[in-house]
Formats: structure tokens, C-alpha cells, sequence
């Protein structure tokens, strides 16, 4: 018997990858310059030339391990290096024997959202609209349930009181994303305090762990703070999930890690549930060329400044067109209220201005499209007059 629920997903792509097959037919039936596509965090900046450098340098020393198995874990030499880096600058205090490296971040969420939910369906996992929409994929693949908590929607945090009766006896863990997949918004110091502040509460209350996972692709893609508040800073049960793809440039090698804060309650037995969970899931032996090459890379990034020029100018102008836009701190993505309640149909009304949005249902919350800003400057200034001829067309 073919499993129903994986058929449904793979019969039926998410709102950002139609979008994205959608662009592609417009391209071809229109030209690639005349199609404004928004739909998909695709870096758009070539990686830094060291990256490149890296890899001719191990593949020309061709070290007998050089293609072969790691440990399950990942390199320790690697895992070490990783260590030492965030040590080092986030003041971390860790070390790389609890670090566990996987083929990008969504592997790592999936290793360790199975780590920590049980089996018969009783936990829940908590999530802050809107999120990536994967993540209900990955957590109702480890047999829990989706609690969504409201945003702020003045700010785009998380709804505090929302947030403190959501959490019950079966929250197993709470995931972050900061600077967050849609809006760009960064969890700063103090709100990162009172989410931690809620969840110490809650810890007491119900006698059990609650993680908190951080999931921090966008991490180095912050513009409007000088330092990246590190979450084992402020919360003991912490994990953090990460992959190199967004501040490198790599999204198509898939490397990435997990780090178990070494002030977990239980922490080595936490990190084996994470081994035994990427040893059930088959994800072992993250690619081992890229492991080889990470250590030399570790405080490099692409040239993120053609993101916040993007986000600076589309920012501006579609709120002088009128559009009501999230002011983002990070990441590469903006967050903007369709001119109507359905954002479903702006998204569509959108693509006959040649225009790819992808429409906010998909991200647990209604009303806001995002716009991906990882593409040229070029086409972003190209894309300005078809914003206004859509935005009249709601308001002429």
C-alpha cells in the first residue's frame, strides 16, 4: 500500500515551489526579463572565492578519505572547528562533540524534531506565525502536532499571552527562526528574554524539558544589529539547527549542523536520541567533501549587501506606492499586506503583471504576501512600475 500522506506531498508542491514552476513556463513564454520572480529563497550572489578555493585545494590534495564515509556524526576535526568558531564568537561554550552534521537544515530539523517527539502522537511543537511551511511537514513527520502561535502584528513577534497559554503539558519543543522565513524581523535580545522567561515558567510548572530549538540559516543576514544574540546564551534546554546555504551561497550542496547546548538537561543523552534519529531517518555521513571544506569558511560570507540594498529599495518604494510593508532586520525576504483579506488571489492577480509572491496562507498566517529579495538589483527596479499598475488596479 502506497503511504497517503507522502503521496499527498509529493503530488502537491508547497506554495513556494508552484510559484517557482510557474516562473519558469512565464520565462519562457515571455523572455526572463520580462518576469519578476519573487517566489523562492534562491541566493542569488555568487559564494566567496575562498569556498571555490577550498575545494580545488582538497580535491587536488586528494586524501585517501577525501570521498569516503565520516563518522556518523560528522568529521571531528570539523565538528571541532565549528565549535571553536562559535566559541569564539558567539561565546557559546561548546564543544564539537555535540555538534552533528546533516545534509542542510532541513535535515537537521527533521533529525531533531524525531529526537525529541514520542511516538504515539501525544506531543506538540510550537511554532511563531507566520513560519517556513515546512516546518509542519517536519514536525507532523515526526509524529507531533502543530500549535501555532499568533504574531504581534504591530511588531511581527510572538504574541507573549498567545504564546504562554498555547504551551501545555505536551509542548515538547518551541521552534525559532530569527531573522525569520517570511518577514525578515529579528527575535533581539529582548524578546528572545521573555520567550525564555515563559518557557523557564513552564518548565517548572509541568516538571519536563521544553526545547527550544533555533533554526538560524539567516543568521550572518542581519542588518539592523550589529551582534546575533546567541540562544545558548539564554536558554539551557537549547538546540540549533543550521545550514551554510543562505550566507555562502551554497543552497545546492546541503550541509549543515546541529549543536545541543551543552547545558541541556541531559545533554550527551539528548544527542544520542539525535544520532539514533539520523540513524533511523538515513541521515548519516553528511557529504564528506564539504565537511572537508566548511573549517576553512567558517567566518566567511557571500556578498550579503546586495540583500539589504534589495530589501532597502523595495522597502521604500512599494511604500510609497502604498503598499504596507514589514520593516525586515534580516534574512532576504519581505513581508507586505495585500491590498484585500485574500492573499491567495493577490498572489494570482499578480502573476498577470508577470509578478511571482508568494501568498502567506502557506506561512500559517492570511492577508501578506512575501517577496524574496535574494535577485538582482536590476530586476528589482524593473519590477517597480508593475507593482504600481497592480497596486491601482485594487485602488483606481
Amino acid at each position: 500500500m502506497i503511504n497517503k500522506d507522502m503521496l499527498s506531498l509529493g503530488e502537491k508542491r508547497s506554495a513556494i515551489r508552484e510559484l517557482f514552476e510557474e516562473g519558469k513556463i512565464l520565462k519562457e513564454k515571455y523572455g526572463s526579463d520580462k518576469v519578476f520572480d519573487f517566489s523562492i529563497g534562491n541566493p542569488s550572489v555568487p559564494c566567496p572565492d575562498e569556498f571555490n578555493a577550498a575545494i580545488k585545494n582538497a580535491v587536488n590534495a586528494n586524501a585517501p578519505d577525501l570521498h569516503g564515509y565520516t563518522s556518523a556524526a560528522g568529521d571531528k576535526k570539523t565538528r571541532d572547528a565549528i565549535s571553536t568558531y562559535l566559541n569564539k564568537t558567539y561565546g557559546a561554550k561548546t564543544t564539537g562533540d555535540l555538534i552533528y552534521m546533516t545534509v542542510g537544515a532541513a535535515a537537521a530539523l527533521s533529525i531533531t524534531l524525531r529526537a525529541l517527539s514520542s511516538s504515539d502522537m501525544s506531543d506538540e511543537v510550537i511554532v511563531f506565525a507566520p513560519f517556513f511551511p515546512e516546518y509542519s511537514v517536519f514536525i507532523k513527520n515526526a509524529n507531533a502536532k502543530v500549535i501555532s502561535v499568533a504574531p504581534n502584528l504591530n511588531t511581527f513577534y510572538p504574541d507573549m499571552n498567545d504564546f504562554e497559554n498555547k504551551i501545555t503539558k505536551n509542548t515538547a519543543a518551541v521552534i525559532i527562526n530569527s531573522p525569520n522565513n517570511p518577514t525578515g524581523v529579528y527575535y533581539n535580545k529582548s524578546v528572545l528574554e521573555s520567550i525564555c522567561k515563559i518557557l523557564d515558567k513552564k518548565q517548572r510548572e509541568f516538571d519536563h524539558p521544553i526545547y527550544l530549538i533555533s533554526d538560524e540559516p539567516y543568521r550572518e543576514l542581519l542588518y539592523t544589529y550589529d551582534k546575533y544574540d546567541f540562544i545558548t546564551n539564554f536558554y539551557d534546554n537549547s538546540i540549533i539547527t543550521y545550514s551554510f546555504s543562505k550566507a555562502l551561497s551554497i543552497p545546492g550542496e546541503r550541509v549543515g549542523y546541529i549543536l545541543v547546548n551543552p547545558k541541556c538537561e541531559n545533554a550527551s543523552q539528548v544527542f544520542s536520541a539525535i544520532c539514533g534519529a539520523g540513524r533511523s531517518l538515513g541521515y548519516v555521513c553528511a557529504t564528506s567533501l564539504f565537511q572537508f571544506v566548511v573549517p576553512h569558511c567558517l567566518n566567511l560570507t557571500s556578498d550579503t549587501n546586495v540583500y539589504k540594498r534589495n530589501a532597502e529599495i523595495l522597502y521604500k518604494e512599494l511604500s510609497n506606492i502604498g503598499y504596507k510593508v514589514v520593516k525586515p532586520d534580516g534574512a532576504f525576504y519581505l513581508f507586505v499586506k495585500a491590498p484585500i483579506d485574500d492573499d491567495n488571489a493577490f498572489s494570482k492577480k499578480a502573476l498577470e503583471y508577470n509578478i511571482l509572491i508568494v501568498p502567506s496562507e502557506s506561512f500559517g498566517i492570511k492577508g501578506y504576501v512575501r517577496i524574496a529579495t535574494c535577485v538582482t538589483e536590476k530586476m528589482v527596479l524593473a519590477s517597480l512600475p508593475k507593482f504600481r499598475e497592480l497596486f491601482v488596479h485594487y485602488n483606481s
